[in-house]
């Protein structure tokens, strides 16, 4: 009963943390970085301001959130997929699935104009860069930890799975300016797996 209870409470916490990016980062897109208050975030999660303390320590680390937890997601995803498996099919496989956690954009042509160009706006934001490289440097050291796992190698002394961490996240940021970008726009996993099988043919030059 005790571990029901404490699964339940990790549970609503981790909800409560995901509300609370969610409505930090639609915020944001819809009002613009600097027209939004903390107050504003946790009134739209539900909570109180002294909730949002407890999770995050701005407004801008609330908003990055969701990129590391896909991070996570897509590390978790890595770990699961078949020993046999290539590993840029098995990286393919476990981005798509951490993009299914729920990307800041509607997938393809459900994204309305307005929702874009607030999250150009909103990726553009000099005030979050910080917090988006300080997210993008522990979302690579967390899929760098699942390749070496993967493929028998050390994590802080060898370089495949920094590279791979490291191009797995730069291409990740392709994707996602791709999709803001394209017109006409297509489905977020059509560019995705576009990119990433490109990174398995050894990036040919294009024809």
């Amino acid at each position: 009963m005790d571990t029901d209870r404490a699964g339940l409470r990790e549970r609503k916490k981790r909800e409560t943390r995901i509300a609370l990016s969610w409505a930090a980062i639609r915020l944001t897109v819809e009002r613009g970085f600097d027209n939004v208050r903390i107050e504003d975030i946790a009134a739209a999660a539900g909570v109180s301001t002294r909730t949002f303390s407890n999770y995050f320590g701005s407004k801008g680390e609330a908003i990055v959130a969701r990129h590391h937890d896909r991070a996570r997601a897509i590390a978790a995803a890595l770990r699961e997929r078949p020993a046999g498996e290539p590993i840029w099919a098995a990286v393919t496989h476990a981005a798509l699935a951490g993009f299914a956690l729920g990307e800041p954009v509607p997938d393809g042509q459900g994204a309305t104009q307005e929702w874009v160009e607030g999250l150009r706006l909103m990726v553009a934001e000099p005030a979050l860069q910080g917090e988006f490289q300080k997210a993008g440097a522990a979302a690579e050291a967390e899929l760098a930890l699942a390749v070496a796992e993967r493929t028998g190698t050390d994590a802080t002394r060898d370089v495949y799975p920094l590279l791979v961490a490291g191009v797995v996240g730069a291409a990740l940021t392709v994707v996602t300016r791709q999709f803001l970008v394209a017109d006409p726009r297509p489905p977020l996993e059509v560019i995705l797996r576009d990119v990433f099988e490109r990174l398995a043919a050894g990036l040919p030059e294009p024809r």
